[in-house]
């Protein structure tokens, strides 16, 4: 069946992780991304470990799938005429230079849309075009502490954590492909006119903390660290079993009672303290301490299947190659077989339209040579 975006090109130079995320989703949806790379490496993941013994750096793999690509020096004269070309024929362009860096080259979004007023123009910067943030590098781990994630990551007495993947990246290229689809469907209703969609990492972040930042903004009081805790529900952390840690999550009082029933604690159940919400949030070390003392008897696994059956969310702290094995008993289907290539199953399940890994994640200019002819031919 074919994709949702099938017939759309789309002119890819951004590079790392953020842009890359992105275009890979619209390529899973059926748009044909031509990835631009320098002939001297290419994207610079391609050069991060760990590799396969093919060279191929896992990085790179987890977000290039289903993309052609084709190596362009934008320092060339030629070469940039060939860019300027796709560029002018693509429904979609992203970058994620720093500003004024596309500009150098007759790509940026005033001077693509002058040439290509359909096209969709998408930037995604650290800290935006405009202000004072516009020359700074938009590194992840960097805006994971100045947008103040790593203020609410860590241990309560430790020092501050970074969230172990690049999230604010991914929250970024989530972002910019949201902003893509939508200007995408903009087009049809103005007059097939394209327009410019801009993403700064910095306020995808502050945006993205939801919660977090609301309380921060009403209250005008910085949320503090809660290490494994939620700071709004509780008993919602790690507890521990007779043979190690796993995770209850409890969403409401209703599931309060039942935990008390499953681990046989009517003293907790009958505790006014501990009988709303609000009351085991301001309690929660003697909440935690007192499920402690009667979790400790039976093991994570069967404490996670009888709160499970009792309709109480509970599980394992996994690794990853156990979050896959236990989204394959759920019935999940995580992973596309891509040519041979496993792959993470794209997120989105669309009935009439499907998505698909078809092409694993290309070789540096693997496509240059149907490319470049393609953009060569005057008649197109």
């Amino acid at each position: 069946m074919a994709g949702a975006l099938d017939g759309i090109l789309v002119a890819d130079f951004s590079r790392v992780l953020a842009g890359p995320l992105c275009t890979m989703h619209l390529a899973d949806m059926g748009a044909d991304v031509v990835k631009v790379e320098r002939p001297d490496g290419g994207d610079d993941t391609r050069h991060w470990p760990p590799f396969l013994q093919d060279g191929t750096s896992t990085y790179y793999a987890s977000i290039n799938r289903n993309k052609r690509s084709v190596t362009l020096d934008l320092s060339d004269d030629g070469d940039r005429e060939l860019a300027r070309r796709l560029a002018d024929r693509a429904d979609v362009v992203i970058e994620n230079f720093r500003p004024g860096v596309m500009a150098s080259f007759d790509l940026d979004s005033e001077s693509v849309l002058a040439r290509n007023p359909g096209v969709i123009y998408c930037s995604i910067t650290g800290f935006g075009t405009d202000g004072d943030g516009a020359d700074m590098p938009g590194f992840d781990f960097l805006i994971q502490g100045m947008g103040g994630l790593m203020s609410l990551t860590g241990p309560v007495d430790g020092e501050p954590y970074r969230v172990g993947v690049a999230m604010v990246d991914v929250l970024a290229g989530l972002h910019s492909l949201i902003g893509i689809l939508a200007a995408l469907n903009a087009r049809h209703t103005n007059g097939g006119k394209g327009q410019v969609v801009e993403v700064a990492l910095m306020q995808s972040l502050l945006a993205g903390m939801v919660n977090a930042s609301s309380a921060a903004l009403l209250t005008g009081r910085d949320p503090e660290r809660a290490g494994n805790r939620h700071a709004s529900v509780a008993p919602y952390e790690v507890f521990h079993a007779s043979d190690g840690p796993f995770i209850i999550a409890t969403g409401n009082d209703r599931q309060w009672q039942r935990i008390c029933e499953v681990i046989d604690a009517p003293e907790l159940a009958a505790d006014e303290r501990f009988s709303t919400n609000a009351g085991r949030v301001t309690h929660i070390e003697e909440v935690a301490a007192a499920m402690n003392s009667h979790l400790i008897r039976k093991t994570a696994a069967r404490w996670t299947e009888e709160l499970l059956s009792a309709r109480v969310p509970a599980g394992p702290i996994n690794t990853l190659t156990e979050a896959f094995a236990d989204a394959a008993r759920l019935g999940l289907d995580p992973i596309w077989d891509v040519q041979g290539v496993p792959s993470p199953r794209a997120p989105i399940k669309m009935s009439a339209t499907p998505l698909a890994g078809r092409i694993p994640p290309p070789q540096l200019g693997a496509d240059s040579e149907d490319i470049r002819g393609w953009l060569a031919d005057e008649s197109e």
